[in-house]
């Protein structure tokens, strides 16, 4: 096979790794204070995140059969361009690029070394280590910004590299979570359990005072779409396997089978893992716990002391793993769009270790960009909203092609279909109508940098020719 070509050596362990490496990172550990901020109680904490996964899972074994069809490097670009038109899928392309690969690594890195702080003061993200005016940098962010290029590095020597540390990583954590969860449920605090599931389907709010507030039920509706936010976030990214379809073994198969089994997993493991937050923790610490770390709160309730340092590691291998996955993943997409004239011409090559090595540098640098603005997380609630609408679109594609492409060859089919698929339309297209009546600060930023992409698709597309 030619060096420039992109070499098929991942397996199904390594495409389920990647999914489930790729989607936990330091979400599980703080979102879930915001979640019972907006739901206050128990049930609904679990019902969030029940829902959250039921929603992933769903989406993820309807893209198998996406795979199936078009198994090669670019994942949902090429669903979308194949669906509808190349501006649809330009516009998921540029978003990915600008914000939703990019943040999500900056947040990833950051939150790395956050926790990595933790054990070194040095690196805290309360220091001032250069002021430049308006632009103040933290030791935490060059932590950060260093991680992230170390990552790049690794994986621009070849995808071997990257399925290794990816491997390593993916299964340090999913034994640590567990272990956590275990752990938990054995310190197990009955006066606390049974308080947390008191009224455990009573829908409010938590004020900032500790008061509670009471809904009405369109406004249940809309907190539910608020918490989820914070919890679809924390599940995002399992798509990132379709964009190595390249260099999968099997992929009209395993892309399909790692799709299910790495959000099957991680869906179990979040379920549990807040379920043990409420055996352990009353439902206001959950809400108020300091700078939303629930996780540190519930380790040091676990381990004493040391619950920190234990918690700190764990967010710390937790949030590595996540960001090696996404930078893996990510340049496959900018390849693919660079081979169809939509994205810097160099990054649709292959170095000679037969990955996309410009594709990966260029996304290095604007998510170090976002590092140091400090402004990816209020990004990446803004973008939630058009993450979703871009997996309606995806999803309501599987009825299109069906219709279209009849006879297509289908080496997977989506399960469920159409039930399954139809039920996650649905759901999504509620959250995002909740979201935009609700909380239009989460949606209507999210769609101006959606539209920006149109003249920069005319510009492109008058350069092609």
């Amino acid at each position: 096979m030619s060096e420039k070509e992109f070499k098929p050596v991942l397996g199904l362990w390594d495409g389920t790794m990647l999914v489930a490496g790729s989607m936990i990172g330091s979400g599980i550990f703080i979102v879930s204070a915001d979640i019972v901020r907006n739901v206050g109680s128990g049930g609904w904490l679990i019902a969030v995140w029940a829902i959250t996964g039921f929603m992933t899972i769903t989406a993820a074994v309807s893209y198998g059969e996406l795979s199936g069809m078009f198994p090669k490097a670019g994942g949902q670009y090429v669903y979308l361009k194949e669906i509808y038109n190349p501006l649809i899928a330009f516009l998921y392309g540029w978003c990915y690029f600008a914000v939703i690969q990019t943040g999500t690594i900056a947040a990833v890195g950051v939150a790395f070394a956050k926790f990595t702080a933790y054990l070194i003061p040095a690196f805290s993200e309360d220091l001032v280590l250069l002021n430049l005016g308006l632009l103040k940098i933290s030791p935490a962010q060059l932590v950060s910004i260093v991680s992230i290029v170390l990552l790049t590095y690794i994986n621009s020597r070849g995808v071997q590299s990257g399925k290794i540390l990816q491997t390593f990583f993916t299964v340090i954590k999913i034994v640590s979570l567990f272990g956590l969860i275990a752990f938990g449920f054995i310190m197990m605090k009955s006066d606390v359990w049974h308080a947390n599931w008191d009224n455990a389907w009573n829908l409010q709010g938590i004020a900032k005072d500790h008061s509670l507030l009471d809904y009405t039920t369109i406004l249940g509706l809309g907190a539910i779409a608020s918490a989820m936010v914070g919890s679809v976030f924390s599940s995002d990214s399992w798509n990132s396997v379709t964009f190595i379809a390249g260099e999968m073994k099997r992929p009209e198969r395993n892309i399909g089978l790692s799709l299910f089994l790495g959000t099957l997993i991680v869906t179990i493991i979040y379920v549990l893992a807040n379920t043990m937050y409420l055996s352990v923790m009353p439902l206001q610490e959950i809400a108020f716990a300091d700078k939303d770390r629930v996780g540190v709160v519930a380790a040091n309730v676990i381990f004493g002391a040391a619950g920190t340092v234990v918690m700190a590691l764990m967010i710390m291998v937790s949030t590595f793993g996540c960001n090696n996955g996404l930078i893996l993943s990510g340049a496959r997409a900018y390849y693919t769009m660079a081979k169809d004239g939509l994205f810097f011409k160099k990054a649709g090559e292959l170095n000679r270790f037969s990955v996309p090595q410009y594709g990966l540098w260029v996304q290095c640098i604007l998510a170090s960009i976002w590092c140091l603005s400090g402004k990816y997380g209020d990004l990446l609630d803004m973008i939630s909203f058009v993450v979703v609408v871009f997996y309606i679109l995806t999803i309501v594609g599987i009825f299109i092609l069906r219709k279209k492409r009849p006879d297509a060859k289908r080496p997977y089919k989506a399960f469920g279909y159409p039930v399954l698929p139809i039920i996650y339309i649905l759901m999504g297209t509620a959250f995002c109508l909740l979201l935009i009546f609700f909380k239009p600060n989460y949606t209507w930023p999210g769609l101006i940098i959606t539209l920006l992409g149109i003249p920069i698709y005319l510009l492109l597309l008058r350069e092609k020719k």
